[in-house]
């Protein structure tokens, strides 16, 4: 017995040293430019997040939502050590925490910066200040009255002034000697602070001179505080500048990426993955470039809620040298689902979980994959190291011998179960079979021992990037049970089950290796039959977390809501599947679908019930006889105790109330079978065409013209630039239009556009779902009709649009691999035409339609 006793005591020791964690150790760039751990001297490698609660908008709406804004920060950088993440940036507010001669303000601002860097050590995460923004802290409000420095000059003029220069060197020095309270040291002697980047995105107008004048007194300002940490600068801006910033003796420079441009105001669709191929910087031969470190400071695939980005940027980016990036920017889990803070990006753990995953693999991309190695060109790269991308899948993968990690369901089979140490998932795989629609974590504790780790269930509800409001849900959350599947050899059949989480008294025998009724919480899982030499309880550290942690936001939704977007078109006589995204604080009782040909005064009003297929997806199949050419219009209804709600409408009550008076309904196109198929027309609502143009700047005016009986109506497009040799571009996300009517596309050899006025020639094809464009040049003469061939169509190179930030980036992916034109692979029309500088291109554009 006494020899037990000692050997539980020493295998305790081994596990959980009481002795204090190490020392953190420094970085320092070497003279090839490359940061290297000071104690091994190995190459580093960092990813993670942007996250600014602790300033402008995300620190205001803690406010508004009543949230005590520490307690917020814990909870987020929780998230963060379950997503793998070592890095962390931020751009400062110095408006917010300086006055008007750059003195630093200690203030609840500074103060929850030093709570949040504090949090950030205990996850052994590194982090790198920005330390000026020069510019307001209102988006997205209106700018705050705060007295401090940058508001009294602009921000192009900030780098020129000499008192703004001043304020500014007395600034950034007190910054790197302030003393955080909760770890006792300044920023420049903190070895989790990675290094400083003077300002975000400078504004450089004047000569090469008063740059390199400008950064070195910011440079000399931090040296006489006695820092020693490696100081950054942007180079992505001020092209005109470049050969200034690295005649100075910056140690590091930074880049951002916006792949497929900001704000659209709503979900953008399509295969992005050509357009993150390579990273290319042209001014790589200036004198100093090799020898600067290469950080990425903010990048995000924003606008978008695949999962199958992230990891692709990450590999680029290490292709192209950097060893620190940063995503912009994790919304904070109390303020998430509104996604308020900045609408273009969103991405959170619990409302974002696939999104999240793929992070996390993007993050394991980032510390394994080589700096500079190189895997092809598209498609080539999709499978990379231990990793792959595929956007018909929407999914991200990491698959190797200890880790297996995938943002959607898979069928793809572990490289080896048996020595597994780390799942992490979203849905289904050969490993685990689970309906609910959160993320989960399963690691290895010891052979015959496992964490399990399970986020409530997420479902969106509007779109996310439209215009934000904290009035308004974009993403629900449900805290459901449902059964979990385990296929794990090192648990084998049968296991116990137990809740470890506060509050958790789950427990039960796994049998056949389902758990039944799995509720949101971490779980101990054991082999049947296996003794462990330690106690696995809540309080047991582990890696960076304790094994009782757990964090996940409550449901808000008191009432149900219902997300699902109509099909565009259907072909009549055909039956129609309608799905949708039901979520409340309880499943409905039933769920079914009225048409707008019922009538309170008829006795025979068919009703068609939805039935719930897998998560909170609901589905209903309309008889063909119903379904006749015209419009085909309907409501949902759900219902539970006896209380129906009707949507889209969103009130109490069902059409066929004698008060229900709404005019609201979902509505699909019903076509012949014959017809053509319709791809674009100038008066049809939902006709949606996106204007670009190349290099970057335009003024587009567009307006419909319907004045003559005699000829159809017409959309005008005005286009003007102030660039030399514009080319303008014209896009539509057709998929919608094509996709339930297979068998007519089949038949379809013939691309049709009817113009009434155009340039002399115009480009006019599709973008594929392989990210590929196909096209035609047609000289534009009298006729009104064009008719061209889809045998006619080349692969041609596919324009980057919305252009990329920066932008030096390349406008263009040349693809070398062919890939054959199939009409059911399209997703997008595009046409485009060139134009000439400060002059008015025109294009009037009545219909597009295959025949």
């Amino acid at each position: 017995m006494q020899r037990r006793i000692l050997t539980l005591i020493f295998c305790f020791v081994i596990f959980f040293p009481a002795t204090p964690a190490k020392e953190v150790p420094s970085i320092y760039v070497d003279k090839k430019g490359v940061m290297r751990w000071e104690d091994t001297r190995e190459e580093a490698s960092f990813f993670g997040v942007n996250y600014t609660l602790p300033f402008a908008h995300a620190y205001r709406a803690m406010g508004y939502l009543n949230v005590d804004r520490k307690a917020a920060i814990d909870r987020d950088v929780y998230h963060f050590a379950r997503l793998g993440f070592n890095a962390y940036r931020i751009h400062i507010w110095d408006v917010e925490i300086s006055d008007i001669e750059g003195n630093l303000i200690e203030n609840d601002h500074l103060d929850l910066l030093d709570w949040l860097i504090y949090k950030l050590k205990e996850r052994d995460i590194h982090i790198i200040l920005t330390a000026m923004t020069n510019f307001g802290n209102g988006y997205p409000e209106r700018n705050q009255p705060t007295g401090g420095f940058s508001y009294a000059y602009d921000k192009c003029e900030i780098h020129t002034n000499p008192e703004a220069i001043r304020a500014q060197e007395r600034y950034i020095a007190s910054l790197a000697m302030h003393v955080n309270p909760y770890t006792g040291k300044a920023y420049k002697d903190d070895p989790s602070v990675v290094g400083f980047e003077i300002n975000n995105e400078p504004c450089h107008t004047g000569t090469q001179q008063q740059t390199r004048d400008y950064i070195n007194r910011m440079l000399a300002a931090l040296r006489k505080t006695g820092n020693r940490k490696p100081l950054f600068y942007n180079v992505s801006h001020n092209m005109q500048q470049i050969e200034a910033y690295y005649a100075t003796g910056i140690q590091g420079t930074t880049y951002q990426w916006y792949p497929v441009g900001l704000v659209s105001g709503y979900a953008r669709k399509g295969n992005f993955l050509p357009y993150v191929d390579d990273y290319h910087i042209p001014f790589s031969h200036v004198k100093g470039f090799e020898n600067k470190a290469r950080l990425v400071y903010e990048y995000d695939p924003a606008d978008i809620m695949y999962s199958y980005m992230h990891p692709a940027m990450a590999r680029t980016f290490r292709t192209a040298g950097f060893q620190w990036i940063t995503q912009f920017a994790y919304d904070p889990m109390d303020m998430a689902w509104a996604n308020t803070e900045y609408q273009t990006h969103f991405l959170n753990l619990a409302y974002t979980p696939q999104k999240a995953i793929s992070m996390k693999i993007a993050a394991e991309v980032a510390y394994s994959v080589p700096r500079g190695q190189s895997y092809g060109t598209y498609p080539a790269d999709t499978l990379f190291a231990d990793f792959a991308v595929s956007y018909s899948q929407d999914m991200s993968m990491m698959n190797t011998k200890e880790k297996y990690f995938y943002s959607n369901h898979t069928s793809t089979p572990p490289v080896d179960a048996v020595t597994l140490k780390s799942i992490a998932g979203y849905g289904n795989s050969p490993i685990v079979q689970y309906e609910g629609t959160g993320a989960y974590f399963i690691d290895r504790l010891e052979e015959g021992v496992w964490r399990l780790e399970v986020m409530p269930d997420a479902v969106p509800v509007s779109d996310p990037f439209a215009k934000p409001s904290l009035h308004k849900e974009v993403v629900t959350i449900a805290w459901n049970n449902w059964d979990m599947t385990l296929r794990l050899p090192a648990l084998q059949d049968d296991f116990e089950v137990r809740g470890i989480n506060e509050g958790n008294r789950y427990s039960t025998q796994a049998v056949g290796g389902v758990i039944p009724a799995l509720g949101p919480g971490v779980y101990i899982l054991q082999r049947q039959g296996y003794v462990s030499l330690l106690q696995w309880d809540a309080d047991t550290p582990w890696n960076n977390i304790r094994l009782g942690e757990y964090v996940a936001p409550q449901p808000r939704a008191q009432t149900y809501t219902v997300f699902h977007q109509a099909a565009a078109v259907t072909e009549s006589g055909k039956p129609l599947v309608i799905e949708a995204q039901i979520a409340g604080s309880a499943f409905p009782d039933s769920v079914w679908i009225y048409t707008d040909r019922i009538s309170f005064w008829s006795d025979n009003n068919p009703r068609y019930p939805m039935e719930r297929i897998h998560g909170y997806t609901y589905r209903a199949i309309i008889p063909g006889e119903v379904v006749t050419q015209g419009k085909f219009r309907y409501t949902i209804i759900v219902s539970r105790d006896g209380n129906p709600t009707t949507f889209p409408a969103g009130i109490s009550g069902t059409p066929l109330d004698w008060d229900y008076a709404s005019p609201m309904y979902w509505e699909t196109r019903v076509v012949n079978e014959t017809s053509a198929i319709s791809l674009y027309s100038a008066t049809r609502e939902n006709s949606r065409i996106e204007t670009y143009t190349m290099p970057e700047w335009s003024r587009v005016h567009r307006e419909l013209i319907d004045t003559c009986p005699e000829t159809r109506p017409v959309q005008r497009f005005i286009c003007e630039s102030d660039d030399e040799n514009p080319r303008f571009f014209l896009r539509s996300y057709v998929k919608e239009e094509i996709a339930l009517r297979t068998k007519r596309l089949g038949k379809s050899n013939t691309l049709c556009v009817s113009l009434q006025n155009a340039p002399d020639s115009l480009n006019i094809g599709f973008v594929t779902n392989t990210g590929y464009t196909y096209a035609a040049k047609i000289a534009v003469n009298e006729k009104s009709v064009y008719r061209i061939p889809l045998s006619e169509l080349q692969q041609t190179a596919t324009a980057l649009l919305p252009h990329p930030y920066p932008v030096f980036l390349k406008k263009y992916f040349d693809p070398v691999v062919p890939i054959p034109f199939r009409p059911e692979d399209i997703e997008l029309l595009e046409i485009s035409f060139d134009g000439r500088k400060n002059e008015k291109a025109i294009i009037e554009i009545g219909d597009v339609w295959l025949e």
